[in-house]
């Protein structure tokens, strides 16, 4: 399962130096608004030492990692879901995404032009929200007028989609974003069909100066507000994160001890985005790869074995499964056999975080 997470923010709050660090992509960073012209997309790994330990109980040459996929569009600027700056249109971009990643601005930098001309990022976050809640009701107007169309037609079912879009619609005119809409889960099946940008999980990248987090009164409005938002924050040095991006790993493990840390900041963001979609990790090998998959967390064997191939839910038989942990402690699979750690699951198993998995299948 392909994981995508959009970077929104304002023009010159380091989301091309961070979307960099994350993905070596490349992208200019430079100092002015809009230079990021068209989408960029970039790979990051999904870090997890339990893949590199895998390998090298069952002597495998090639380890694969899960991964999360990042989409950088333009800076966004007051007016953009009316076309100003680079307009609307880019917004298009983010919309198959599963979650959003909003950095902003947490660093004094007189070097660094601030495109509203002073520091504030709580008046930049709402700035971007309401282009996006903006943006959310342009396309929901379109979906009225849609199915509004249908239903005049005489298409019954058509109403139920109707009176959905409708709430919503007040919804974000009232300002608010479509997450905090609440309704049952027949209605947000309607909902889910727009790909509205404010109906994604959303987690906030402050991005501070080199000091770190330590005394920064601009990412306490940023932890404060996500706390009353129910959202996510990842406090980092764009800047350090993107040289220490660049570092080979002996060197890295070295600096990063230097500083107190135990990993990247970047890895701490590849780590959150799959929180907040709930998403988990199992692992698989053969003789001549061990593979990170990622899962639902709550998938059954079969939805689970359906991530790595259609053909391996639609046959499904069993799934051989054993806890990393166990896996681990056991030397092998012939240890946890050994032992009875190595069980088998059937249809109704709900695969857990970890879980070292081999699936039968009819072809």
């Amino acid at each position: 399962m392909g994981v995508t997470c959009g970077i929104v923010g304002l023009p010159n709050v380091g989301k091309s130096t961070i979307f960099n660090a994350m993905t070596r992509a490349g992208v200019p960073a430079e100092n002015y608004p809009f230079c990021t012209i068209d989408p960029h997309v970039g790979i990051a790994v999904v870090p997890d030492p339990r893949l590199s330990a895998i390998a090298e109980i069952v002597h495998v040459p090639e380890a694969i990692p899960a991964v999360v996929e990042f989409v950088d569009i333009a800076g966004l600027v007051e007016g953009a879901s009316k076309g100003e700056g680079l307009g609307n249109r880019f917004l298009a971009h983010i919309r198959d995404t599963d979650a959003v990643a909003h950095v902003v601005r947490c660093f004094d930098d007189p070097d660094v032009a601030h495109v509203g001309g002073s520091i504030d990022p709580i008046a930049d976050i709402e700035t971007v929200e309401l282009e996006l809640i903006l943006a959310d009701l342009e396309t929901t107007e379109r979906a009225l007028d849609r199915h509004g169309r249908r239903a005049r037609a005489g298409e019954k079912h058509e109403q139920q989609a109707l009176t959905v879009l409708e709430q919503v619609r007040d919804h974000l005119a009232g300002g608010s974003p479509a997450h905090t809409l609440a309704l049952a889960a027949a209605e947000r099946r309607h909902l889910s069909e727009l790909h509205l940008l404010t109906a994604k999980p959303v987690m906030y990248i402050a991005n501070v100066n080199d000091a770190g987090a330590a005394s920064n009164p601009y990412l306490d409005a940023v932890r404060d507000h996500a706390a009353s938002h129910d959202a996510a924050v990842i406090a980092l040095a764009g800047r350090l994160e993107a040289e220490i991006a660049e570092l080979d790993d002996a060197d890295k493990a070295e600096f990063l001890a230097e500083m107190g840390e135990t990993e990247p900041g970047l890895d701490r963001v590849v780590h959150a985005a799959y929180d907040i979609l709930g998403l988990g990790t199992f692992f698989t090998y053969n003789d001549k790869q061990t593979r990170a998959w990622t899962f639902v967390r709550g998938s059954y064997a079969p939805q689970a074995a359906g991530r790595i191939h259609t053909d391996f839910e639609r046959g499904f038989i069993k799934a051989e499964v054993v806890s990393y942990e166990d896996f681990v402690a056991c030397g092998g699979e012939h240890g946890a056999r050994e032992a009875g750690k190595w069980r088998i699951e059937g249809k109704d198993y709900e695969v857990c975080e970890g879980d070292v998995i081999y699936f039968r299948f009819n072809a």
